[in-house]
């Protein structure tokens, strides 16, 4: 019998799906409580839906006996907000907010079926301080992209210089075919915002244009 090398497939997306026993109510308690919006739903009345936290959306699956101990994880951009939210709203908590060996602050919630939600987000390395020293270099930024730097680093709770450093650094290290990004998806949405406010109208390879006045 001939052996078939595992083939190379790249994974677009993936959808965790949880077996409910009431998808109506599922999605409510997912959208009044969780912040989930809803995707789709399947059928009248619905026995399968999605439903979105961001770009990420999980299914509901309408079953008699939900799955036992089910678990799915969320990397998020605000957990702490997201926490509060989920606090004010009765949700049950089933492991408290906190920082974790693993470099990411995050707690567990359960829904309605018994299912555990953690909701987590990447904290500073607990790596040992690694002392430098800056210096001063001659930089000077097309006017609306230095705007639109200083709003990135105030988002993101950085200085100017740290948001420079991480973009750098992240653009030195090779991932795939391409460069690792310092940004979340929810940095990028909201770097997509600050081009519009800003008016940033040119393209990544437009500092090739650019022509100072």
């Amino acid at each position: 019998m001939t052996t078939l090398a595992a083939p190379r497939v790249q994974c677009e997306r993936q959808h965790p799906g949880l077996t409910v026993p009431d998808i109506t109510q599922a999605i409510d308690f997912y959208v009044q409580k969780l912040a989930f919006t809803v995707g789709f739903t399947w059928g009248d009345p619905p026995t399968f839906a999605g439903v979105k936290l961001g770009d990420v959306e999980i299914f509901l699956q309408s079953g008699a006996k939900p799955s036992e101990g089910s678990s799915v994880y969320f990397v998020v951009s605000d957990v702490d907000t997201l926490y509060e939210f989920h606090r004010a709203g009765g949700v049950t908590v089933s492991t408290e907010i906190g920082d974790r060996e693993y470099e990411l602050r995050d707690y567990t919630v359960r829904d309605l079926a018994g299912h555990y939600l953690t909701f987590g987000q990447y904290r500073p390395s607990s790596k040992p301080a690694l002392p430098i020293e800056r210096v001063d270099v001659p930089v000077r930024l097309e006017k609306r992209l230095a705007a639109a730097l200083e709003d990135l680093a105030k988002h993101k709770h950085m200085s100017v210089s740290s948001c420079l450093e991480e973009t750098l650094l992240h653009t030195f290290e090779p991932h795939g075919d391409g460069v690792a990004s310092p940004h979340t998806q929810g940095d990028l949405r909201f770097i997509q915002e600050l081009k519009k406010k800003h008016g940033i109208d040119y393209d990544s390879h437009a500092s090739y244009r650019f022509v100072e006045r």
